[in-house]
């Protein structure tokens, strides 16, 4: 065991406070990382403070983790001391069941092991990325290509597969037109991916206060939704909405936004369940669907793509001692468009 350095939520709505961890020794086919940069995700906000329910505290959050290996297990064959890599939002599945043969560990039937807020096969729970290193299996560990920083790759293993998965099942492209709903941390890298895979992309938000990035993060269009002409305007023009948000919506006002056969596909979650009147799936044959981050082989062309189209994170880097006030500022929507936190101030 080795003991490092680590933020965590001592109890539910507690603030953050700097403590020290216990991490696994190196085994076989495990990857010692030391952690460089950690991004800021709202559901770590959602998971500290008791909001989805199952927490083990302490808790250490951070499932968007970018370092370099420093130790390898004897079995390891991918990785080597110095290679840029990342974590993301699951550190190990069951590895046998239908899903993770296809690789899709994220929807494994006995449910994946979370990055922290988990428990680990042999029962101990498991901490994130708001700390100096972290020990994992290496079959959960991502590549990240040298044309990413490893600074603006961080948000990339949770809020780039996020949305870079359902765009690419929903087949954004080009002769698509793609509406992303929000324009927060993974709301702007919508609008990035779907730009770089050719869709027409229109941001859907509240107001107009950020039109100016969207249309340089690659919007072709910006929309307020707080004007009710909006809906009627864009009736039926959409082949997918990717709804980003994590607020109550009037689902039957953007279903309405669909054509035929058009999908409304979430990844935020909404604390609170939502309803929608059928009919506005009906008539249309439109689907209301949802989607969880990516399997680990499918996050890999992730990284691959942004890489290759120079698409990093916007970000902020802070401090770790910013923690707390840095969670304040994500509930005021006060970010653009991801805290990253310098794990070598933890």
């Amino acid at each position: 065991m080795s003991t490092v350095a680590a933020y965590a939520a001592p109890s539910a709505g507690a603030p953050l406070e700097r403590t020290t961890i216990e991490r696994r020794p190196v085994g076989e086919h495990d990857v010692q990382i030391e952690i460089k940069y950690a991004g800021i995700c709202h559901s770590d906000i959602h998971q500290a403070r008791g909001e989805w329910g199952n927490q083990i505290f302490p808790m250490v959050p951070g499932h968007e983790i970018a370092g370099v290996v420093t130790a390898t297990g004897p079995g390891v064959t991918g990785f080597a001391v110095g290679d840029r890599v990342g974590v993301g939002c699951m550190v190990d599945s069951c590895r046998e069941c239908d899903n993770c043969r296809a690789g899709l560990e994220q929807y494994c039937q006995e449910g994946f092991v979370d990055t922290y807020n988990g428990t680990d096969r042999a029962g101990n729970p498991t901490h994130g990325g708001y700390s100096t290193h972290i020990v994992v299996d290496e079959n959960f560990v991502l590549r990240i290509p040298d044309g990413l920083s490893l600074q603006e790759a961080a948000p990339l293993l949770c809020a780039g597969i996020t949305t870079y998965s359902p765009l690419r099942h929903w087949n954004a492209g080009p002769g698509k037109r793609v509406a992303v709903v929000g324009l927060g941390g993974l709301g702007h890298m919508a609008v990035k991916i779907a730009h770089a895979l050719g869709a027409e992309v229109t941001v859907l938000s509240q107001t107009l206060r950020k039109k100016d990035d969207g249309l340089k993060l690659g919007a072709d269009h910006y929309h307020a939704t707080g004007d009710p002409a909006t809906f009627e305007k864009l009736a039926g023009r959409f082949d997918l909405l990717l709804c980003t948000v994590s607020a109550r919506l009037d689902l039957d006002a953007y279903l309405g936004l669909l054509k035929t056969d058009g999908v409304l596909a979430n990844v935020g979650a909404p604390e609170e369940p939502v309803s929608l009147n059928v009919f506005s799936l009906i008539f249309g044959r439109r689907s209301l669907a949802g989607s969880a981050i990516g399997g680990i082989a499918e996050t890999q062309e992730m990284l691959d793509f942004c890489a290759e189209h120079g698409l990093g994170a916007e970000i902020e880097l802070i401090r770790a001692d910013q923690i707390n006030e840095a969670w304040e500022r994500v509930l005021n929507s006060d970010v653009r468009y991801r805290f990253v936190i310098d794990a070598a101030t933890i």
